[in-house]
């Protein structure tokens, strides 16, 4: 007979970072605060439908995946899944992207949601060789981006993502290595495409 090992104090708030400070939140979050810096509520009306595209449906398709038994949870641990749900998720944000750019929006908005589509690419293109973390990646570019439309005193907020790199090296669902790429590359990879698109 096995014993349950309950988990420490730190795996829970570990826990706790992941699963409140995941992707979907970042992205939520640069939605509405980009939105609200480039046309008010107008703003946020686009953001929020660039969001639909860069987190809503990729949300809905793992979420259809966990009740099909086809992933265990909404993180997709492991690689040849991460992969699938990655090339979903591309998919869902290009689409984003040609329709913000075919609707009118504002620039600022559709360079925001081609930021996330190249990053998610470049993260997607290491994937299958190493298990870069997404995770640290949107992290860090949504407080790139942030940055770079509010002042520079938004990179008081880089202590967060530092913690979103620990949780997950707590969970052992990275490494230290993997986090801090995926930083590095999400920060560089999110902030020159915005900078460029806008």
């Amino acid at each position: 007979m096995t014993a349950t090992v309950a988990p420490s104090g730190a795996s829970r708030v570990a826990r706790l970072v992941t699963d409140g400070l995941d992707p979907k939140t970042w992205i939520i979050a640069d939605s509405v605060l980009i939105g609200w810096h480039t046309g008010r509520l107008a703003g946020v009306g686009w953001g929020l439908l660039g969001c639909l595209f860069a987190a809503g449906i990729p949300l809905a398709f793992i979420t259809y995946g966990i009740r099909r038994g086809r992933w265990a949870d909404r993180h997709v641990g492991s690689r040849p899944q991460r992969l699938l749900v990655m090339a979903f998720a591309s998919a869902s944000v290009a689409t984003g992207t040609v329709l913000l750019w075919a609707l009118g929006a504002p620039r600022t908005m559709i360079a925001l949601i081609a930021a996330m589509l190249v990053t998610l690419a470049a993260l997607l293109a290491v994937t299958p060789a190493w298990k870069i973390s997404v995770h640290a990646g949107v992290s860090c570019g949504s407080v790139a981006m942030l940055a770079m439309t509010y002042g520079s005193w938004v990179l008081l907020a880089c202590p967060v993502v530092a913690v979103v790199a620990w949780s997950r090296v707590e969970l052992r669902d990275h490494t230290p290595a993997q986090v801090l790429a995926g930083a590095a590359m999400g920060g560089a990879v999110a902030a020159a495409t915005f900078a460029l698109a806008r």
